[in-house]
């Protein structure tokens, strides 16, 4: 009976999960245009041999790329979340703060990519900015060196308002009498900050790191709305947006299976090393 209940469910992760996985793994080994199944045409590793090989893009600098931006969007939103989240739960009218810094995540990736792209433009607000502090303008999204920092930028400050959002709970969950302690004890802010606020928010802190490195990794929208084809050059080029291009704009299919594989594999190890890592910490404490 319980099996009979499950099955809408079941059916649905079917269609929806297991039969793309497979047909993505089938596509990894096989040449498609993408338009007749009966044209697939198996041609086992070697979809992985070309992404692999010497004059290949994909894992200098896209893979790299895809790494940085990951890294980059991390740990800018984690550590700016960790210092707001903790500013606000000290702050009257938290939910009013917490709904502020939220806005981001409700407004659309073309909305912001859009307003950040025309804000980083030469006349635009930032480099006004910069021009009234006498400092010269700067091609953010035109030049290869300052053109992912700048993504990252937008895409660490689209995503802090989730991070926010978990880690003010986590800070509800520690007892009070915790800080009641260290304070009797005559600890100063920063060493209850250091020795019981970060240890005791570990867990929201593990939730937090994995799923902005899971979205950083597959990123995707932001970058094509702000630099189109990842440009200057593939200077903002990661890999969900090769394996778009490799599909939709060159038609191989084939190709970009065998990307997607490879970053699928990417992101199951860092997760599992960021798990190890976090487990292998607590246990230490």
């Amino acid at each position: 009976m319980a099996y009979l209940f499950l099955t809408p469910t079941l059916l649905f992760f079917a269609v929806f999960l297991a039969l793309p996985l497979l047909f993505a793994v089938l596509l990894a080994q096989s040449r498609w245009a993408g338009f007749n199944l009966a044209d697939i045409e198996p041609v086992g590793l070697d979809n992985f041999t070309d992404l692999f090989a010497q004059g290949s893009t994909f894992l200098t600098p896209i893979l790299t790329n895809t790494l940085l931006y990951a890294i980059g969007t991390v740990v800018i939103a984690l550590s700016g979340s960790v210092v707001i989240a903790n500013c606000i739960n000290n702050l009257r009218f938290q939910g009013v703060w917490r709904t502020l810094y939220f806005l981001p995540i409700v407004t659309t990736v073309v909305a912001v990519g859009n307003v950040w792209k025309y804000m980083y433009e030469p006349g635009g607000l930032v480099n006004g900015a910069l021009n009234a502090l006498g400092l010269p303008s700067v091609a953010f999204l035109q030049d290869p060196d300052t053109a992912l920092p700048s993504v990252v930028a937008v895409q660490a400050w689209a995503s802090v308002g989730t991070a926010i959002l978990i880690l003010t709970a986590g800070l509800k969950s520690i007892p009070e009498t915790y800080y009641e302690a260290a304070e009797l004890d005559g600890a100063d802010q920063f060493t209850i900050f250091w020795r019981i606020t970060l240890p005791l928010l570990r867990p929201s802190l593990l939730f937090v790191c994995i799923t902005q490195f899971i979205t950083g990794l597959q990123s995707f929208a932001l970058i094509n709305v702000m630099t189109g084809d990842g440009g200057p050059g593939d200077a903002t080029n990661v890999a969900a947006l090769e394996i778009y291009q490799q599909a939709f704009t060159y038609g191989d299919w084939g190709v970009a299976g065998a990307a997607a594989f490879v970053l699928f594999l990417v992101i199951a190890l860092i997760t599992m090393a960021q798990l190890w890592l976090f487990r292998r910490k607590g246990e230490d404490a």
